[in-house]
């Protein structure tokens, strides 16, 4: 039987603090190698479930991860506002780190159908100076479209529909970066024409429900097509009354046929 123990006490305390002085020493040791190898970390975006090709990214597609310097890819994304809104140009794997190289802004190149809500369509509307208000349109523009009906060997002037989202402008797409590819004026080279301020298009893409859309089409067919162009903000809708002659000179059919 030990006859100190207070001497084996403080043997076993001596002991176990220099065994985990050992411990430290190793893992400091290791966590140096660590950092050597490695570096530091760095949070990165990356996909949270897979993405598909041409799918328009949205937050719930994306989170963080911190990765090591070292395995940081080039060009990949540290600010998740710089991808939320951009199209996946390629498929995008879960847990994968979202690269610049692989991010699309809408536009001509992914095409427009990403812009288009569900259960809408796109339809194209032939325009000129008259119709379209001068040109002075862009994306993103709303508008009332009225149409020039003959009916009864009268002419009317009605508002169809209201409140209309223009999605384009000729090649010209909401958050499209505003330029285009063409030969310049030598005819030798290709050159970027910038498109804001663009007048040369000739029609306009809008927004309708498919009801809308074959309206459209069957009163381009019949009669004339022309765009109001309203405040953005504006998003009332009004019923209103068909124009005549008679209605604007304020004489009645009766009188007319009677004069």
């Amino acid at each position: 039987m030990n006859s100190n123990p207070t001497r084996t006490l403080a043997m076993s305390i001596g002991a176990g603090v220099f065994a985990m002085f050992l411990v430290y020493s190793y893992l400091q040791e290791h966590k140096a190698e660590y950092d050597k190898l490695y570096g530091t970390t760095k949070r990165v975006v990356v996909a949270s479930k897979p993405i598909l090709e041409m799918s328009t990214i949205n937050d719930t597609m994306i989170e963080y991860m911190e990765v090591p310097i070292n395995f940081v890819q080039p060009g990949a994304m540290t600010d998740p506002e710089e991808v939320i809104s951009m199209v996946a140009g390629a498929p995008i794997q879960e847990g994968e780190q979202i690269l610049s190289t692989k991010l699309l802004t809408p536009g001509p190149i992914t095409g427009l159908s990403n812009q288009i809500a569900p259960q809408k369509r796109a339809i194209t509307i032939p325009i000129d100076d008259v119709r379209g208000v001068a040109k002075l349109l862009r994306p993103g523009d709303r508008v009332d479209i009225l149409a020039a009906i003959e009916r009864n060997r009268r002419t009317e002037v009605k508002t169809i529909l209201q409140d209309i989202v223009v999605l384009a402008t000729g090649l010209n797409i909401t958050n499209n970066i505003p330029r285009t590819l063409e030969l310049d004026s030598l005819g030798n080279a290709q050159a970027f024409r910038n498109l804001n301020g663009d007048t040369t298009f000739s029609t306009v893409t809008v927004e309708v429900t498919p009801k809308q859309a074959q309206d459209i089409i069957l009163l381009q067919i019949h009669s004339g097509v022309f765009l109001a162009l309203r405040n953005r903000a504006d998003r009332s809708k009004r019923v209103t009354t068909p124009s005549t002659v008679d209605s604007i000179l304020g004489r009645s059919s009766l009188n007319r046929s009677g004069a």
